[in-house]
């Protein structure tokens, strides 16, 4: 597959151009990619309202996922979830009718989506679904939608769920596709930590199982460079969707695109398209044989997508923590850790290193030659609230920073994230309970930002 953007900038490296132009480094090394970070010179496209080199490298990452429509994003699937649910608003239009616009979503959402909701005046009504690991999953049933929307007096503007989650949980995308489908409700889906899930032999991406569209953040798991990301429109949608996305995205990103990260997506597609799906064939049964193995000496070991190893430790008696710093005497740093879990992030390009420091560590971890009575899992039943002020509302009015414990039945201004895995345990709008306050607590945040009480 050819390389358009890459290709030029090699090209104008070459041609030598005194550079009267941004960024201030003039292509002199300090870090080393210098030369490589240009801007919109002639014959380099823009990233917005493509036309040239970046058109063509879109069209080509389309044909690869095989959705209608593909389009970059160099600010990660943050932008792209801002611009889905802002297409949503855009393309229905003068057809939303006097009641502010809403979303169903399962709760475990990004913090960007709930900026997407504040920025859009979108309401955000959260579905009752399956979870006992914490605020990272939050799994959607179809069944569980179906009845929704059969009850539901007004249908919501898209349906929105996060798949994979935080901890390698999928959920039923082709089952909640067909109850969208018959209800003529779009699926959205955050699948930034999905991207590659196009390149298995079972069918997995959103793209391949009727999601309306999605998001992939192709730093994730692919070899993308941070930043990297997509916004697929499925090609059932194109009509519907397509002509809004670069407005959409327009709304919300920069006028600096990184050309760094746009090389890194075209030589991604060159790369996806030759030699990827053999190697992560590979990595995926490795992977799967190295969790059976952990499995039968003792390790507790969750059902995930199948590039994350995620580790029960709460189930052999640890928090999630004291198992990252015991990875890390291994020379191992783990993507995410909690109460209850440590999560894994692997890929195609992880080396026979790797794999050696992680059996290793397996065959000696306190997980397997130390386990203690399980740990209680933290309670999130107190995260249903009260929704007092709608996300807008509460984002923009006055506030103040209140000690977690003293945040009870107060109203939440901004929303409370942990960051990592951001999503927010408190909504803004919403009352906070006692649950909720706990949680603060147990994920280090100390401070909450609540409305101020003259404000009400």
């Amino acid at each position: 597959m050819d390389t358009p953007i890459v290709d030029f900038v090699k090209k104008y490296i070459k041609s030598d151009m005194a550079r009267f132009h941004m960024p201030g480094h003039k292509g002199h090394v300090f870090f080393g990619c210098e030369p490589f970070d240009i801007t919109e010179v002639k014959g380099a496209d823009v990233l917005r309202g493509s036309e040239g080199i970046i058109k063509e490298s879109q069209k080509n990452a389309a044909a690869l996922f095989g959705s209608g429509a593909s389009f970059y994003s160099t600010e990660g699937s943050t932008l792209c979830i801002k611009a889905m649910l802002a297409i949503l608003k855009i393309a229905h239009g003068r057809h939303l009718g006097a009641g502010r616009p809403f979303i169903l979503a399962a709760r475990n959402v990004h913090r960007s989506m709930m900026d997407a909701c504040a920025l859009l005046d979108f309401d955000i009504r959260f579905l009752a679904s399956e979870s006992s690991m914490g605020i990272c999953s939050s799994v959607l049933r179809a069944e569980v939608l179906e009845e929704v929307l059969r009850f539901s007096n007004v249908l919501p503007l898209g349906v929105y769920v996060t798949s994979p989650d935080y901890l390698g949980q999928i959920a039923d995308i082709a089952g909640l596709s067909k109850v969208c489908g018959r209800w003529g409700i779009p699926l959205i889906v955050d699948n930034a930590h999905g991207a590659y899930l196009h390149f298995l032999e079972k069918e997995m991406h959103p793209m391949d199982l009727g999601a309306a569209m999605c998001c992939d953040s192709a730093h994730k798991t692919l070899p993308a460079l941070t930043g990297a990301a997509y916004l697929h429109i499925h090609k059932d949608y194109m009509k519907q969707f397509a002509p809004y996305a670069e407005q959409a995205l327009s709304l919300f990103s920069s006028t600096s695109p990184s050309y760094l990260l746009l090389q890194s997506l075209d030589l991604c597609n060159a790369y996806l398209a030759g030699e990827y799906r053999g190697k992560l064939g590979e990595v995926v049964g490795m992977l799967g044989r190295l969790k059976d193995k952990m499995h039968r000496i003792g390790i507790s070991v969750r059902e995930s997508e199948p590039l994350k190893i995620v580790l029960d430790t709460a189930e052999c008696g640890y928090f999630g923590g004291e198992i990252a710093e015991e990875m890390r005497e291994y020379g191992i740093e783990c993507e995410y850790a909690d109460q209850q879990n440590v999560v894994l992030m692997a890929a195609a390009e992880n080396s026979a290193k790797d794999w050696e420091r992680l059996l290793l560590w397996a065959e000696h971890t306190r997980l397997v030659h130390s386990k203690k009575e399980p740990l209680m899992p933290p309670s999130t039943k107190g995260r249903a609230a009260e929704q007092v002020l709608s996300v807008r509302e509460a984002v923009f009015a006055q506030s103040e920073l209140v000690p977690a414990r003293e945040s009870v039945n107060r109203i939440c201004a901004a929303g409370v994230v942990s960051c990592p895995p951001a999503i927010p345990i408190a909504v803004s709008g919403e009352r906070i309970t006692e649950g909720m306050a706990e949680l603060f607590l147990e994920f280090g945040i100390e401070k909450v930002c609540v409305i101020r009480q003259e404000g009400l």
